[in-house]
């Protein structure tokens, strides 16, 4: 009989078949997560003509998903640590994707606006779960890659959105692309069958044979018998979870975390919500206009991957902190007057170093706190930061109802990136959490063996 750190394993294996099948249907996830949370900007400047709203009203409006997902990201992120990463995820997309079909339907703006809030639950619970399932199963040299992998699915529901924006609005109307929202439902069994749990909670549940049958997944080569045993380095803790974000030296970068999420997502949703509308009002057409939410999303794939790879290869810090500066500088160049292939760029780099910079946070967060609070970690990170998306799109209607000028509204963007820059260097300062130390130690034995 011989007892196996799942850890160690995990860590040390080469990547399988198993590890395809994990990174396919959290990709799948994100991707329908992605689809329903940027479908607002797509309908906006539509809702906006049917319904006669104001540009405060239509921040509001916006907002209403992003309050439900800040609730959604804090709770189910808890209760994840809780009942299981396996059973909140289902939970969160059949809330999601039923609730965005439902809305399909709403005829008034309290309608329209409490399905979103509804929908945001689920929308904001999803995210912290599939990034801690994620990396709790990825080798440990490609961690930061494969969870950027997997979050630049919420990219591509992005670009599927406004993709099928651009042909379905004008002629078939805005409901439509609420109704295709039903569709992740189809997927719901094929999901339960094949994505596994946490090994963590398998192991606190007594489910020896089911962490057994995963570990001969993750590492065939090798010999596990029947009779082995199991066992985690960090065992759950009796503290309060919340508490432990705060102990051990993590109190400073936790609020740093904190005000990196806020500032990041005040400008992922600032341009998800108002970038349609902003080149309406500059004079695109609605199809052209919904094509630059396109790019912006374009860039976000490319910004998450490629911050993933170079994240494996350099450190998730600096990498931060450069797409935070460059992000910040592009918004600011998307004001002023440029040919059209040097605004698509600037958009591409915005949604590079935004939307990227975000998922790269994600994968930063998962890395930095223990396994027993990772999805508390990741929940009240993006929860907190969920303030900040539901100013985005308040924010973008307060500025287009002051009608400034086009520059001083992207400006305004641009200064949380700033601000975020400045708190992505401060994180680590002072005393540091094992896991980041650890992390930051791989990382530079990675760059010198480069």
């Amino acid at each position: 009989m011989k007892n196996h750190e799942v850890n160690g394993i995990i860590d040390n294996a080469s990547f399988t078949p198993f590890h395809w099948k994990v990174l396919f249907w959290c990709t799948l996830i994100i991707i329908f997560d992605g689809y329903d949370l940027v479908i607002y900007g797509v309908v906006l400047p539509i809702l906006m003509k049917q319904w006669q709203l104001s540009p405060q009203i239509a921040g509001l409006l916006g907002s209403s998903a992003l309050f439900g997902m800040m609730f959604g990201a804090m709770g189910f992120g808890m209760l994840s640590d809780r009942i299981g990463r396996k059973k909140v995820i289902l939970v969160c997309l059949t809330l999601f994707s039923v609730t965005t079909a439902i809305n399909g339907f709403a005829t008034t703006p309290m309608q329209f606006g409490v399905l979103r809030f509804i929908a945001g639950l689920g929308i904001g619970g999803v995210m912290p779960n599939v990034v801690s399932l994620m990396s709790e199963y990825s080798p440990k040299r490609s961690r930061s890659t494969l969870v950027a992998l997997m979050f630049s699915g919420y990219a591509v529901g992005g670009m599927l959105s406004a993709g099928l924006g651009i042909w379905i609005v004008p002629t078939y109307g805005w409901q439509v692309m609420f109704f295709l929202a039903i569709v992740p439902m189809l997927a719901v069994p094929l999901i339960i069958r094949s994505l596994p749990d946490s090994v963590g909670f398998l192991l606190a549940q007594g489910k020896t044979d089911t962490v057994r049958t995963v570990m001969r997944q993750v590492a065939p080569q090798l010999t596990i018998q029947d009779q082995d045993s199991f066992s985690v380095t960090a065992s759950p803790s009796r503290k309060a979870a919340m508490a432990e974000l705060f102990s051990q030296g993590r109190a400073m970068s936790t609020a740093m975390f904190w005000l990196a999420f806020f500032c990041c997502l005040l400008m992922v949703y600032a341009l998800g919500s108002w970038l349609p509308k902003l080149m309406s009002l500059a004079g695109y057409p609605l199809s052209s206009s919904l094509m630059f939410l396109m790019i912006l999303n374009v860039g976000a794939i490319v910004g998450a991957i490629g911050g993933g790879w170079l994240s494996d290869r350099f450190s998730l810090k600096s990498v931060l902190v450069t797409f935070f500066l460059f992000g910040s500088i592009a918004l600011v160049l998307l004001g002023y007057k440029n040919p059209m292939w040097v605004l698509y760029t600037l958009v591409a780099i915005a949604g590079a170093t935004t939307i990227g910079s975000q998922i790269i946070l994600y994968a930063y967060v998962a890395q930095y706190y223990p396994a027993h609070v990772r999805s508390t970690g990741l929940g009240w990170a993006s929860g907190i930061g969920r303030n900040g998306a539901i100013l985005g799109p308040i924010i973008g209607g307060a500025l287009l109802a002051m009608e400034l000028p086009h520059q001083v509204n992207f400006l305004s963007l641009a200064i949380p990136g700033a601000i975020a820059t400045l708190a992505v260097s401060l994180i680590g300062m002072g005393a540091r959490a094992p896991a980041v130390r650890q992390a930051d130690e791989a990382s530079t034995a990675a760059e010198a063996a480069n």
